[in-house]
């Protein structure tokens, strides 16, 4: 966390599958621009392979990333929250300074599998529920830049 880049924390509550894969997403699309991190305010302790799985597809690579707590993050200098899950967004703690805050909920891929799918198949879902709305906040801060 010592880039002079704007920080942004994506949080969901365990931190273990759409925190990740949105920080996947984002990192790619602007890493150039961001640094991007995420975090949960009650860690699983792992990054769920299915989430791996899944960016792997997409030519992401999150195999290295861990669950970790939001707290190390309150005083890092973060300038935009996201919170990824209801539970994140309620429980999301006051960050110091002006931080701009942005809630997009998406179902929790273990819990949402749909009848006749996969829990892959729910993570493929979830994930490209994830990935429009991603690479449209990194195209947007782009632009907003004037940044090609």
């Amino acid at each position: 966390m010592n880039s002079n880049k704007p920080k942004v924390l994506i949080l969901c509550t365990g931190n273990s599958c759409r925190s990740h894969m949105a920080e996947g997403i984002l990192r790619r699309a602007a890493g150039d621009l961001l640094e991007v991190f995420s975090a949960g305010s009650n860690p699983a302790g792992c990054v769920h392979p299915n989430a791996i799985a899944a960016l792997r597809e997409i030519g992401i690579d999150i195999s290295t990333h861990t669950s970790k707590h939001l707290d190390p993050f309150l005083n890092a200098g973060i300038d935009t929250v996201i919170t990824v899950c209801g539970h994140a967004n309620d429980a999301c703690p006051v960050f110091p300074g002006k931080v701009h805050r942005y809630h997009w909920g998406f179902e929790d891929p273990p819990k949402a599998v749909r009848p006749g799918e996969s829990e892959m198949d729910a993570f493929r879902r979830i994930r490209d529920e994830i990935r429009p709305v991603f690479e449209a906040y990194a195209a947007g801060y782009r632009e907003a830049l004037g940044k090609p």
